[in-house]
This record gives C-alpha cells, sequence and structure tokens, in this order.
C-alpha cells in the first residue's frame, strides 16, 4: 500500500493537473464548497419561504422541497447532464453539471435547516421585533435569522460532510473526482485493487470523520455559550 501511495499520490491528490485537467481530492474538496456556498444562499430562501405566513410562497416551495428530498442525488445529476442541454441549448462540462446537481439537491436539504433552525427559536424574538416597530421582513432579517443561522453551524458542518460524500457519484458522468481517479489508477496497477479502495475509504473516512468531530465540538461549544448567556441574564442583580 505504502508503494501505491509513493507512485501515485500526487494524481491521486490533484489528477493530471498542470498537463491536464484538475482531478483527485482536490477537485473533490473544491467541488464540495463550491457546491455548499453556492447552495447556502438559495437554501436560506427557500427556508425563509417555508417558513412564510404567505401561502402562495410557501406551498410551491413546499412541494419544491420535498419532491427533492425525495429522490436521489443520481437522478438530480441525469436531469442536469441529459435535460437541461436539452432545454437550454447549452452543453455543460461535467464539473458544471455535477456543481448544479449538487446546488439543486443541497438547497432543498439546507431549507430545511434553515427551517428548523428559525421554528426553534423562542416566538418571543419575532413577537419583540415586532413589537419594536419592524415589519416581518426586517424582523426575519435583523433578528430572528441572525440566531437562526448561529444555531445552524454544526448542521452546515453536517451537510458539508454529506456533500463530500455526494460528490463520488460525479464518477458516473466521467468527473475525475478522487473515487474516478481510485479506478483509473487500479486500471493501471491491476493486481492490487483492495489497497486502492482501502487508501480511498481511508481518505473519505479521515476527512468525513474529522469534520463530524468539527461539527460536535462546536454544537458543544455554542450550547455552552447559550447556557451561560441564560445564566448571565437570569441571574439576579444584588444592590449594595
Amino acid at each position: 500500500m505504502l508503494e501505491i501511495i509513493n507512485d501515485y499520490w500526487v494524481y491521486f491528490l490533484i489528477g493530471q493537473y498542470p498537463n491536464g485537467p484538475l482531478g483527485g481530492l482536490v477537485l473533490t474538496l473544491l467541488l464540495a464548497s463550491c457546491g455548499l456556498v453556492l447552495a447556502l444562499p438559495l437554501g436560506i430562501v427557500l427556508g425563509l419561504a417555508r417558513v412564510s405566513p404567505w401561502r402562495w410562497l410557501r406551498w410551491p416551495v413546499t412541494g419544491f422541497v420535498f419532491v427533492v428530498r425525495g429522490l436521489p442525488l443520481l437522478m438530480v445529476i441525469f436531469w442536469a447532464y441529459f435535460f437541461l442541454p436539452s432545454v437550454t441549448g447549452v452543453k455543460t462540462d461535467q464539473f458544471t453539471t455535477m456543481l448544479i446537481a449538487l446546488v439543486v439537491f443541497d438547497a432543498a436539504y439546507l431549507a430545511e435547516i434553515v427551517r428548523a433552525g428559525i421554528q426553534g427559536l423562542p416566538r418571543g424574538q419575532m413577537e419583540t421585533a415586532r413589537a419594536l416597530g419592524l415589519d416581518y421582513g426586517r424582523a426575519m432579517r435583523l433578528v430572528v435569522l441572525p440566531q437562526a443561522l448561529r444555531s445552524m453551524l454544526p448542521s452546515l458542518v453536517n451537510q458539508f460532510v454529506s456533500t463530500i460524500k455526494e460528490t463520488s457519484l460525479g464518477y458516473i458522468i466521467g468527473l475525475a473526482e478522487v473515487s474516478f481517479i481510485a479506478t483509473q489508477i487500479n486500471t493501471q496497477v491491476f493486481t492490487k485493487p483492495a489497497q486502492i479502495y482501502l487508501i480511498l475509504g481511508l481518505t473519505y473516512f479521515i476527512l468525513c470523520f474529522g469534520l463530524s468531530r468539527f461539527a460536535y465540538w462546536l454544537e458543544r461549544r455554542l450550547a455552552r455559550r447559550g447556557m451561560s448567556t441564560a445564566s448571565s441574564v437570569s441571574a439576579p442583580k444584588v444592590s449594595a
């Protein structure tokens, strides 16, 4: 296994770059990061629509979120790869196709994270903001949403973990992410598939386990901060 790492670690890390397209582990992390960053604003908008008091906005968005969450990511990738070019007349490359699929797919899950974060706050937050003269939009933007986003941070890290694993489906459309590169290495070596895919599995495990532990640490830190804030607010003042 050490021999395989020594011979192919550069190819496993960056693919054929700079003599060809970027690939490997770097492409996986780049794709996952771009997918989550681009999906976050869309997910926030969809999440706000999910808790909107207006039915004409809430119901269609709820239907969209349920449909996307009820489909496998593979189906969304096929739609982006075959359906969009036939409608728009523009054929995208593998990276762009996979990025579009990830953005749409992750946005639906982020919408539910945003909805849960907003509904998890005490109702008094919105009522107090409205009592101070803020309209619904300003109260949500200035008071409710910042608190919800803070509590959502561990869930966002967990969603990033899921996105990293989802990028492996780019193999279906020939995207040179890390699992595709591992298959290419296996084709060249041919006699050591167990070692190659063990390296691939360990790579995914180290990345995802490390991020999961970070999410757990972040969740505990936010919980301690919330408890300290609550105790400081509820502590009685002693006058001399």
